[in-house]
């Protein structure tokens, strides 16, 4: 019984952190389709701005748009209030398309390395997630290899210690690919299940910053075949369509298995999470919905486009 409260408690979060983007986005599709107005030219125009405005990406509303022009013209479509049911059907299909959790196996070692941009929430959200999968049975080790912030290593200690989980460190300035190696090493002979490498992300040295990641990757693959077994990137979804311009460039780079989108409350741009999955067919694996440690959740395509309309848990 407990599960379901606490989903319905998510689900209630959720539904409340996405009241900037349901007024720049849900409202203004109602308004546009009050009322019995005929489905014409204008009607589409219209829409496909509130659709840009919203940061759900040209390539969707581009889709969108297409689709209901295709019905109206077969007949299926007769009333602008169905509009908004095709519009929900095409959001939730295009989510769907984007959610496989991830599967942890038991008894071997697994390895996410976590990257993205510097101020997205990356430290936290490490935090959160190994408090996430200790919660689910498994032990879990933190490794601090964003060792050009001292900052960087001081905050994942603090949450190595708030959600008591080892920490694997060195100093700053230390080569990051060298720590990646000790705590491989470390992990095998603790019989860890899980370790989540904090990497560093300082964009305006990209081309150094790139080659790094790709260094560690390397190393990892080398001591265990298979690793890094999950590359999530960390997006900030107040950026909007900046969010989705780093996911290509990370994915184009290294190769990006899976996606976290932060600070979803209190944003008008949660939209971006269909540009995301439209444009990128990445999964998304977790979204961020506030500071608590529960406020990091599995992504569920139905329950986001549920809360996004306002319409009930299920």
């Amino acid at each position: 019984m407990g599960n379901d409260a606490e989903n319905r408690g998510f689900f209630e979060k959720l539904k409340a952190g996405l009241t900037k983007t349901r007024k720049t986005f849900v409202k203004n599709i109602d308004e546009i389709l009050m009322g019995k107005r005929v489905i014409d030219q204008k009607l589409f125009e219209e829409l496909e701005e509130t659709l840009i405005t919203a940061d759900v990406g040209p390539a969707f509303t581009y889709e969108l748009i297409e689709k209901m022009k295709d019905q109206v013209k077969r007949r299926e479509l007769g009333d602008a209030e169905l509009l908004k049911k095709v519009l929900q059907d095409t959001i939730t299909e295009t989510l769907k398309k984007n959610e496989t959790p991830f599967q942890i196996p038991q008894n071997e070692l697994f390895t996410i390395m976590v990257v993205g941009v510097n101020g997205t929430g990356k430290t936290t959200t490490i935090g959160k997630l190994a408090y996430n999968l200790k919660n689910n049975g498994m032990s879990v080790m933190l490794v601090a290899a964003d060792t050009f912030r001292a900052a960087a290593i001081e905050q994942l200690e603090i949450w190595s210690q708030r959600v008591d989980v080892p920490l694997i460190k060195q100093a700053t300035g230390a080569d990051p690919s060298a720590i990646v190696f000790d705590a491989l090493l470390a992990a095998k002979s603790r019989a860890a299940n899980v370790i989540i490498i904090d990497t560093a992300g300082r964009l305006h040295t990209k081309v150094n910053l790139m080659e790094e990641l790709k260094k560690m990757k390397r190393i990892m693959g080398r001591e265990l075949p298979g690793a890094p077994h999950e590359i999530l990137l960390v997006l900030d979804a107040t950026t909007g369509q900046n969010a989705v311009v780093q996911a290509k460039m990370f994915h184009n780079e290294i190769g990006v298995s899976g996606i976290i989108l932060t600070k979803l409350d209190g944003t008008a741009k949660g939209g971006v999470i269909i540009g995301i999955a439209r444009e990128l067919s990445i999964p998304i694996r977790y979204i961020g919905i506030g500071e608590g440690l529960d406020d990091l959740k599995s992504f569920k395509s139905e329950e986001f486009v549920n809360a996004l309309f306002e319409q009930d848990f299920r």
